[in-house]
């Protein structure tokens, strides 16, 4: 027997109005992420039990002003909330609302009751409300809405019980109708209404208003709007002015008549400005700004150090167990030099992962990210970009993916792109592992002045790097792409609060997991992939191996360990693996690569981590040591450039490798991101070009200055 149909309950309201907060209060971690159908903008659904006992599917809509959409986000609820036949369409909306700022909410409320969908109106940040000696006749304003209203606090808790006792009730359609269709439009609305089979006059006189969010209408019912719109002159916005004009009268009306208590303290607004003053000081405001980023990558280093070398010994034991415990033959072979090194290769840079993201979540909680848009504002415009602009280049940090579909938010063409175009030249957190490797490879660890790391400051300088080259970028292509439209940032600075731990905590969980189960699917593929190709070659190669070397080392004398070594390195080169590698050496050489980093560069395209996993599979495979030497690190310290006689990895080659993958497209996901954001191959490939071009010329440039 199939089970019921879940009820779907989605939340709706204002950026900042505290919709993620009860949205993880009501699923916890029974949580997923996915985009809706056809799109590639993000939604987040969770379940979540009633107080009946039933079980209700909650989705998370991205924030709204209106439901006139500026932005693809915006547009995906608009049809949401317009397409009443579609398997997708809610059966109940929660609007989540400020209380601190019930006028703007009211907007998106009025628009959503007049759709004609059943509605519930959720007050957030109630102990604010308080605090700043506000009070409201919620049981006035309820009934002059039509619909049911549940004051909460969402970082805390409080009112949860009643609204999941309330969401359990039936929700009918509110009777009430707030705003009156123009006279000018009443016979196009009856027409479509007739046409169509659309519910009500509203519904139908936003098919009229905006084509843009029709996209759920067939070919032929498009065409019917359109000569409906046509043959009565209703050009799209048409009274979308008026309209909103005739809302605020009504919601400023509503609220003098529920307002039982002004606002009496004005404090925490007086300590507000007061912040505002130093965290957006045309100075000190990038001095702080600046200072947090040096805090983030300087904890980056100090604080995993612990963890990661625990998470490496115990990989390194594991790998060797394995090796030892189980009978010789491929799949031990596989399991010891293939999938756990690359698989260990991952999950040694969760602390670093988590510590990413735990500041990131922090900045967005308390506020500051918001300042930190209008304070670079000024400084981006200079470079053909925005305030807005800033989000994704600095989420760019965490992945470029999520980054890149977070421009949407950017209303100007121009700048939009220019910002998709550099925003991989940030380097992500899959570069982390990379960097990290590379940076204890060739960075001492020791302390600058006392205090400071040099590692951290070396990851500093590489994130700075790629910031810098994104907003180098940025200015060629603003005298490059040349269109007359102008953008101005229009944007509502949230209310400072302190961070609420639990989604901290649920977006460390959320991210983390991703990378590592994203990752490590890719991770596995090429880790098996990798050493089937490391481990086989043409021909009777693979088994003549031992006699060539024997033949190769008669006249000296070798003990039993360098000879297996030989017989591995033999194999090595001589493999699949080994012929890939080569045929590109001679177009790496130039930077100071072998076929072996090679063989990590092609495989690295398909996600940056993959390079770590790679080289961490390939030195298992080339090279057997004894047990202190079994990490990845050790590895790498020990290779050995067969021309010079030397380290592998000098200072030269680090720094090359480390230029670049600051520079180099980040992965083919990335790319497949950017073919969906702007509808075609030309940017995508455009993009692929200039960054491998300037990745490949200025690690040729750093690797001759320091050889």
């Amino acid at each position: 027997m199939a089970a019921p149909k879940r009820s779907k309950i989605a939340l709706v309201g204002n950026p900042n109005s505290g919709k993620s907060s009860l949205f993880n209060h009501l699923t916890g971690l029974n949580q997923k992420i996915g985009n809706f159908p056809g799109v590639t903008v993000e939604k987040k659904s969770g379940s979540c039990t009633l107080l009946d006992g039933s079980v209700v599917e909650i989705i998370d809509f991205p924030g709204i002003y209106s439901i006139y959409p500026r932005s693809l986000d915006e547009q995906i609820v608009s049809e949401v909330l317009l397409d009443h036949h579609s398997a997708n369409t809610p059966d109940k909306i929660v609007v989540v609302a400020d209380a601190t700022n019930l006028k703007r909410g009211l907007l998106l409320l009025t628009q959503v009751i007049d759709v004609g969908l059943p509605t519930m109106l959720v007050l957030n940040m109630m102990d604010l409300v308080a605090k700043a000696g506000i009070s409201y006749d919620l049981q006035l304003l309820s009934k002059k809405l039509g619909v049911p209203v549940v004051p909460i606090n969402a970082r805390n808790g409080v009112g949860l019980e009643e609204l999941k006792k309330q969401l359990a009730k039936p929700l009918p359609v509110p009777d009430k109708k707030i705003f009156s269709i123009w006279d000018d439009a009443q016979a196009p609305v009856r027409e479509l209404r007739q046409k169509l089979g659309v519910d009500n006059d509203y519904e139908a006189y936003l098919f009229l208003e905006q084509p843009q969010s029709l996209g759920f209408l067939s070919g032929e019912r498009k065409n019917i709007v359109d000569t409906i719109r046509s043959a009565h002159k209703f050009f799209p916005g048409k009274f979308q002015g008026a309209e909103t004009i005739q809302r605020y009268s009504f919601i400023q009306d509503l609220l003098n008549e529920i307002t039982l208590k002004a606002p009496t303290d004005q404090l925490w607004k007086k300590k507000s400005s007061q912040l505002d003053a130093i965290l957006t000081h045309k100075v000190w405001g990038y001095l702080i700004f600046f200072g947090i980023l040096f805090l983030i990558f300087q904890a980056i280093f100090a604080w995993a150090t612990v963890p990661m070398d625990f998470i490496d010994s115990v990989f390194a034991s594991l790998s060797q167990y394995i090796g030892t415990a189980l009978p010789d033959g491929p799949l031990t072979r596989l399991l010891a030099e293939g999938v756990i090194p690359g698989l260990g290769g991952i999950i040694i840079f969760v602390p670093q992962i988590a510590i990413l993201f735990a500041f990131i979540s922090i900045l967005e909680e308390s506020g500051y990210m918001a300042r930190v848009v209008f304070l670079m504002d000024k400084l981006m415009r200079k470079f053909g970009l925005n305030g807005k602009s800033v989000v994704p280049l600095m989420s760019g940090v965490a992945c470029a993916i999520p980054a890149i579909m977070a421009t949407r938010t950017i209303d100007n063409w121009k700048e939009r792109t220019i910002t998709i175009m550099v925003t991989p030249l940030v380097s992500c957190s899959a570069r982390l592992p990379i960097f990290t490797i590379l940076i204890a490879l060739i960075v001492p660890d020791q302390k600058a002045l006392g205090f400071f790391n040099l590692q951290g400051l070396a990851l500093m300088g590489l994130y700075l790097l790629g910031f810098i080259a994104a907003i180098g970028s940025a200015w060629i292509m603003k005298h490059l792409i040349r269109v007359k439209e102008r953008s101005y940032l229009i944007m509502e600075l949230p209310t400072y609060r302190i961070p609420k731990w639990s989604n901290v905590g649920y977006t460390i969980l959320e991210k983390t997991k991703a990378f590592v189960l994203q990752a490590g699917k890719v991770i596995m593929a090429i880790a098996i992939i990798l050493w089937v190709l490391a481990s086989y070659g043409p021909g009777d190669t693979m088994s003549k191996a031992q006699e060539v070397v024997q033949e190769q080392t008669k006249n000296m004398r070798l003990t039993e360990q360098a000879f297996a070594d030989r017989i591995a390195a033999y194999k090595l080169e001589h493999s699949y693996a080994g012929i890939v590698g080569k045929a590109i050496e001679p177009a790496i050489k130039p930077l100071g690569y072998d076929w072996k980093i090679g063989i990590a560069l092609i495989t690295s395209f398909a996600a940056r981590e993959v390079f770590v996993g790679t080289i961490a599979t390939i030195y298992s495979i080339g090279s057997v040591d004894g047990e202190d030497d079994a990490t990845i690190k050790a590895r790498m310290k020990e290779e050995v450039n067969p021309e010079t006689g030397g380290a592998r990895f000098t200072p030269a080659v680090g720094l090359s490798l480390l230029v670049f993958y600051t520079f180099a497209m980040q992965c083919m996901s990335t790319l497949a991101v950017v073919y969906r954001e702007t509808h075609g191959w030309k940017w995508p490939l455009l993009q692929l070009t200039y960054m491998t071009v300037l990745a490949y010329v200025s690690a040729f440039a750093v690797f001759q200055i320091f050889s």
